[in-house]
């Protein structure tokens, strides 16, 4: 018996410190993952490099989604690649006054463009680079036009010799699904208020209407004469000289034996011809070689773009902040990621900015084609009671403010706008789709008793009733009347004033500033000092505004993404998808199908504008 109870109280022991020591080894683990998700990394940057940008994707004015989606899809190899405009910004400012930094080298390889006013936001920033005496070189191999934007700036620009230079100017083409629909038994009813309010006519019409025409024919003229003066000021060519390239490509380039290279030469659009290789080797000459790996010595964006973020904070720290919010996305209702724009949670922001003693002033920067009426009214609502706090509100247009883009800058002090701005779009629609026909193909009837007039009139598998029809248009008509009320109020103009340049009508943002829709042309930076002025501040810093989290949500955010991306790394296939080519020429069709039902809830209104330019 003696024996038994000491083998168990042995066992006992042995088990009692085992399970000391793994909890042991398993805080040591947590310390791990807590150390390094605190610990922020800085590069260490050569006496002499190149501040290689490489943006990949879309550059965009905020990240979609939240950061451990991201972290989950790009781990994946799932998540469609975006580069974040202000870093990009943020640390060619900061190269510039970096003495280890003589040379901003930009590779366009993998870059997906943007819309201009966007892309002029990154230009500004190379050329402020330019003008410290440092030099700038830009490369790629399919130079289109978007990418060509972007190294017009440089001092010097090299094209693959397979290479090309693709400029085509700007179009308006869309969908349409009134035959499909037709075909299907689908009606789309259709409540609107604007003669140029044509975001439904893609469910209503098998062609553009003559106004719709009228309109993006006007601003696409406006986007390609804004481009062509932009590149021929950057190359110092003739102000015809981009409008003949693109006119005579189709004779000039079989002319070289299809050396379209050879033509962008010619025409002055680029300095010279050279591989990759060459490329490197002219970057050695300018910083030197990187005996690790035999390259010029380069440091990356990514990395690069912590230092001026640290810095940034630490030569703000103490002063009254201009504070920026970022409405990027449709609006939508209730709380919304990063890449849309909230009723709630942008709301929400501007509320924390009123209440937050070191803000002194907000530039709203919006990027958005409108969506929910309601989720507007609520951030309209917000601003208002931010200026009647007494700070002022600054709205800086990106690359779209249109509909209910525009109706949250309705309210500024003062809004700010590029020429290539798309903006206006004031009108109202809803849309109420009905399947009683579809479902009269396949033999399905729908009947029954309600009682009231109104009662299941809403239904999507009934005709739409005369009652409710009257219902909507009115709410419509109320809708529009309101949103020019916002308007005229913001800018202090007649409600007849705003009719007659509204009615729905898309404008570009140099016709937008001589109609008085906007107050100036310019950039982000001018919508900042125009904040600051009016806030009366002197020394001030400007800071992003995003949702508050507390420290231990961050810490968990950050242990979670690193620990996701650690594990997809292991266990996911991260192989290409092979249909994914296929897939994405499919892209515009399925955004239209989703669109359509987001903009299909009933007693829902919107200002939405389906403009763009391809």
């Amino acid at each position: 018996m003696q024996l038994v109870r000491a083998i168990l109280f042995g066992l006992w022991r042995g088990l009692d410190v085992l399970r000391r020591f793994l909890h042991l080894v398993f805080l040591l683990v947590v310390f791990g993952f807590v150390f390094g998700a605190m610990r922020v990394s800085m590069p260490t940057i050569p006496a002499k490099a190149a501040l290689l940008v490489a943006p990949e994707g879309q550059l965009v004015e905020q990240m979609s989604g939240d950061p451990l989606g991201r972290a989950i899809e790009e781990a994946r190899g799932q998540g469609r690649p975006e580069t974040l405009l202000w870093d990009v910004v943020d640390s060619i400012r900061y190269a510039a006054k970096d003495k280890r930094i003589p040379v901003l080298a930009i590779d366009l390889e993998k870059f997906d463009g943007a819309g201009q006013p966007t892309l002029e936001e990154f230009a500004k920033a190379i050329r402020e680079f330019r003008a410290t005496g440092k030099k700038v070189i830009a490369f790629g191999t399919e130079l289109t036009q978007d990418r060509y934007y972007i190294a017009a700036q440089a001092d010097e620009i090299y094209l693959d010799p397979l290479g090309f230079v693709l400029l085509d100017g700007y179009g308006r083409y869309r969908m349409f699904f009134k035959e499909v629909l037709d075909k299907i038994g689908v009606d789309i009813n259709v409540f609107r208020v604007g003669a140029f309010k044509s975001a439904v006519e893609a469910y209503t019409r098998t062609d553009m209407s003559a106004e719709d025409k009228e309109e993006s024919l006007s601003y696409l003229n406006a986007l390609w004469t804004n481009y062509q003066a932009v590149m021929t000021r950057a190359r110092k060519l003739p102000p015809d000289a981009l409008q003949t390239y693109v006119t005579t490509l189709s004779k000039t380039v079989p002319a070289a034996g299809g050396n379209a290279a050879q033509v962008a030469l010619k025409a002055g659009l680029i300095t010279g011809i050279k591989s990759r290789q060459d490329i490197e080797h002219r970057l050695i000459e300018l910083v030197g070689q990187d005996d690790s790996d035999g390259s010029y010595q380069n440091v990356h964006l990514q990395d690069y773009a912590r230092l001026a973020h640290a810095d940034k904070k630490l030569h703000g720290s103490g002063k009254k902040h201009v504070g920026v919010i970022v409405a990027a996305g449709e609006i939508l209702d209730g709380d919304q990621p990063p890449g849309t724009v909230g009723g709630d949670s942008t709301a929400r922001l501007i509320r924390q900015a009123r209440l937050d003693k070191d803000v002194a002033a907000v530039v709203l920067r919006v990027d958005s084609p409108g969506g929910s009426v309601l989720a507007s009214e609520h951030i309209y609502r917000e601003l208002q009671a931010l200026r009647a706090a007494g700070k002022p509100v600054v709205v800086s247009m990106g690359d779209l403010a249109a509909s209910g883009g525009y109706y949250i800058s309705a309210p500024a002090d003062e809004i700010w706008a590029s020429p290539a701005t798309l903006t206006g779009s004031i009108g109202i629609f809803a849309i109420i789709p009905t399947v009683d026909k579809t479902l009269g193909k396949i033999g399905v009837n729908v009947d029954g008793v309600g009682t009231t007039p109104l009662a299941s009139q809403m239904r999507i598998d009934r005709p739409l009733g005369a009652e409710a029809r009257a219902l909507l248009q009115a709410e419509i008509e109320r809708g529009y009347d309101v949103f020019l009320e916002r308007v005229s109020t913001g800018r202090k103009k007649t409600r007849e004033q705003v009719d007659t340049i509204a009615q729905g009508r898309v404008w570009a943002g140099v016709d937008a500033k001589r109609l008085g829709l906007v107050d100036g042309l310019g950039s982000f930076d001018d919508a900042t000092k125009a904040a600051a002025h009016r806030a009366k501040l002197t020394d001030y810093t400007v800071e992003f505004m995003e949702p508050e989290l507390s420290w231990a949500q961050e810490l968990v955010l950050q242990m979670k993404t690193r620990a996701v991306k650690a594990a997809a790394k292991v266990v996911v296939d991260v192989s290409p998808n092979p249909l994914g080519p296929v897939a994405k020429r499919f892209d515009p069709l399925t955004r239209q199908v989703e669109l359509l039902s987001r903009l299909s809830e009933p007693n829902k209104v919107y200002a939405y504008c389906f403009c763009t330019a391809d």
